[in-house]
């Protein structure tokens, strides 16, 4: 069984920063992909970045691209995502996800393993 943790949410002002972590354990944690995806309150789940494993190939929601950064650290098996330039509307809870699958990565249904998610406030 696969495990996913998130960490690194927390209050920021606008324009500033947070680097979101998701530590993965499990026996045979060998994903196709891992991404982000984030709800708001009242709204529904947003896909913000997926990544595939071995390659690195990085996919972006169009509301993040160019501000937020996707990564992963294969030996540790951590995902990253760098957050910049960060907006009131980036606040959400933000959850990781892992499939094995290879599936439309833009969608909820394409992933097997959920984390709890943490929560990231952006006000001043």
């Amino acid at each position: 069984q696969v495990q996913l943790v998130e960490s690194g949410g927390g209050l920021v002002q606008p324009g500033g920063s947070l680097r979101l972590s998701c530590a993965a354990s499990g026996r045979t944690f060998s994903p196709l992909a891992m991404g982000w995806f984030r709800q708001a309150p009242g709204k529904e789940r947003e896909f913000v970045a997926a990544i595939i494993w071995i390659t690195g190939t990085t996919f972006y929601g169009d509301s993040v691209k160019g501000r937020f950064t996707i990564s992963r650290d294969n030996a540790n098996d951590t995902l990253y995502l760098q957050m910049n330039s960060l907006v009131p509307d980036d606040m959400a809870v933000y959850s990781c996800a892992a499939t094995r699958r290879p599936e439309n990565l833009r969608t909820e249904r394409a992933y097997d393993y959920w984390g709890q998610g943490t929560q990231v406030t952006v006000s001043s």
